[in-house]
C-alpha cells in the first residue's frame, strides 16, 4: 500500500559500464523524491561483444548486487542484457523488472509515419532481433533496419563525441538506414544519447527515440501500477556501484549526467 517502507526503498539500475547513465538522468527528471542505487559493470564492459550465456550470467550478478541494497524494482539499462537475459531475471527474481527495448520499441512505432523504423546498437543486441520482435508484437507491418554500430561506445567513453571522427563514422553507419528511408530512428544503446546532435546532422529530417527516456516513463509507470512511489518529499539521493575503476567512471560520468558525482564505490560480486 502507499505509504508503506517498500515505497521508500530505492530503484536499482546497472548496466555494463557508463551508458545507463542516461536513463539515471531521465529518472531523476521524471522521478526526482526517488532513491537510486546504480551499478556499473566496468570490469565486464562492453556487453555488447559477448556470449549471449555469459550476458545472462553477468545480468544476474548485477541484480544480486542491486537487491543487497534492498531495491524495490530493477531496471536493464543495457539493450544487450534487455534482449538475452530479461526473460530470465523475470522468473529468477521476485521484484518488478523493466528492460529498455520495450518501451523504446513503443515510442518508435507511436512516432513513425512511413512505417520503416531503423535500429542502432551493439553487435549483440542487433544479433538477438529483439527490436524486430518488439515492433512486430506491435505492428508487424512495419519494416525494420538494423545497424550494429561497435565503435560508437568507445568513441562516447573516450570523450570524443564532439569529434570530427564521430560524424564521419556516423555517416558511414547510418548510410544504409539512410538509402532504407527510415523516418525514425531508435538509439539502442544507452550510450547513444550522447551523439544525438552528430546523428542530427548525418539524417535532419529522422525522428530519433532515446531509449532512456523512454525507459524512465515506463519506470514511472510500473512503479505506479505497483503503488511503488515514494512517499518521500525530499529530493532523492543517487548511489553509484562499480566493478573496477571508480575513478575513470566518477571523471567520464560527469559527462553523462551534466553534473559531479559523489556517492561511489567499487563493490565484488556476489
Amino acid at each position: 500500500m502507499p505509504g508503506s517502507s517498500k515505497c521508500n526503498k530505492p530503484i536499482g539500475v546497472f548496466d555494463s559500464g557508463l551508458g545507463g547513465l542516461t536513463v539515471v538522468k531521465q529518472i531523476i527528471k521524471y522521478l526526482p523524491h526517488e532513491d537510486i542505487v546504480y551499478f556499473g559493470d566496468t570490469a565486464r564492459v562492453p556487453y555488447g561483444t559477448k556470449s549471449r550465456a555469459s550476458i545472462v550470467r553477468f545480468s544476474c550478478e548485477n541484480t544480486k548486487i542491486l537487491l543487497k541494497h534492498k531495491v524495490k524494482a530493477v531496471v536493464v539499462a543495457c539493450n544487450s542484457s534487455s534482449a538475452y537475459a530479461l526473460h530470465v531475471l523475470h522468473k529468477k527474481f521476485d521484484v518488478p523488472v523493466i528492460d529498455v527495448i520495450e518501451p523504446g520499441a513503443g515510442g518508435a512505432v507511436a512516432a513513425t509515419e512511413n512505417k520503416r523504423i531503423g535500429v542502432i546498437a551493439t553487435s549483440a543486441t542487433v544479433a538477438s532481433q529483439a527490436y524486430i520482435r518488439a515492433i512486430h508484437a506491435i505492428d508487424p507491418q512495419i519494416k525494420v533496419y538494423q545497424q550494429a554500430c561497435p565503435l560508437f561506445v568507445p568513441i562516447i567513453e573516450h570523450g570524443w563525441s564532439s569529434k570530427g571522427v564521430t560524424q564521419t563514422v556516423a555517416a558511414e553507419y547510418l548510410k544504409s538506414l539512410n538509402k532504407a528511408k527510415v523516418d525514425t530512428l531508435i538509439l539502442g544503446c544507452t550510450h547513444y544519447p550522447l551523439i544525438k546532435n552528430v546523428l542530427r546532422k548525418v539524417n535532419r529530417n529522422v525522428k530519433l527515440i532515446d531509449s532512456a527516456q523512454m525507459v524512465a516513463k515506463a519506470v514511472k509507470d510500473v512503479l505506479m501500477q505497483k503503488d511503488l512511489i515514494s512517499v518521500s518529499k525530499r529530493k532523492g539521493r543517487p548511489t553509484f556501484l562499480v566493478s573496477d575503476h571508480p575513478q575513470d567512471f566518477k571523471r567520464i560520468a560527469r559527462g553523462f549526467l551534466g553534473e559531479e558525482i559523489k556517492n561511489i564505490k567499487e563493490v565484488n560480486y556476489v
